[in-house]
């Protein structure tokens, strides 16, 4: 019955991504289409480089560093850049396996799988928190599920305006959401006596690589397409002021 609650807390957490890509469903005219997708992958690219500088990179060196300097510069370089050689092998891959997709499908599954490896120590951190001190847990999973749903709209909206699938849309954002749970379970069931500081941060160097390599290499090429210049920095702006409320209040 323990762990009731932290995996309650997680999988809420985690599924918030779902809520996220419910903005599929509001009433968009033709016209403004492109306006909206401008917005909504601007914002995308605000949450994610703002996730990896303000949380990600720091939270990861800040433990690496109790340690030796020069093994934290090595330990961080390397996963982080790994992070970016990574996600270029998963575009390779669906680039072979899709070439007859959009731009935008494809940027949906690459922010479904980086923000599923992102899911992934998150789930660990805020089931293990809640497990050792419930409060502390529901406080961190309340931050979370703030994050979680913009992370859910940055995946949901280009796959459906590709492929005009409501379905492929929440579908994918519900299994980037179903990792924070699922991650949790099994990392604390299997992995749970090697866990450590160390890698926990080589696990937040590498997604941070993968979605600042996404929002720069790939989603900010598409945005330039649209000429919305406007909604871009707006976007921009929606997402960073959303990310400053969350930090400060949780």
């Amino acid at each position: 019955m323990h762990i009731l609650m932290p995996l309650l807390i997680s999988t809420i957490a985690g599924l918030s991504t779902t809520l996220g890509a419910l903005v599929i469903f509001f009433k968009i005219k033709t016209k403004n289409i492109n306006k909206f997708i401008t917005f909504c992958l601007s914002f995308s690219i605000a949450i994610m480089i703002g996730i990896s500088v303000s949380e990600l990179i720091p939270e990861a060196i800040f433990n690496l560093i109790k340690g030796d300097i020069l093994k934290c510069l090595i330990i961080s370089s390397v996963s982080f850049i790994g992070g970016v050689i990574l996600i270029k092998f998963f575009i390779i891959i669906i680039d072979n396996q899709k070439k007859n997709e959009t731009n935008l499908y494809r940027l949906g599954i690459l922010s479904m799988l980086a923000l599923m490896l992102h899911n992934f120590p998150e789930g660990i951190a805020t089931f293990l928190s809640a497990y050792q001190n419930i409060d502390l847990g529901i406080k961190l999973g309340i931050a979370i599920m703030l994050h979680n749903i913009p992370e859910g709209i940055s995946i949901a909206v280009p796959i459906y305006y590709a492929t005009r699938s409501k379905k492929k849309a929440i579908t994918k954002a519900f299994i980037s959401g179903l990792a924070e749970p699922l991650g949790a379970i099994f990392a604390f069931f299997l992995f749970k006596n090697f866990i450590s500081e160390v890698f926990i941060s080589i696990i937040l160097l590498l997604v941070a690589g993968i979605m600042i390599s996404i929002s720069i290499e790939e989603i900010f090429p598409e945005i330039q397409k649209y000429k919305e210049f406007r909604l871009f920095y707006f976007g921009i702006f929606t997402g960073i002021i959303l990310l400053i409320i969350n930090h400060f209040c949780f």
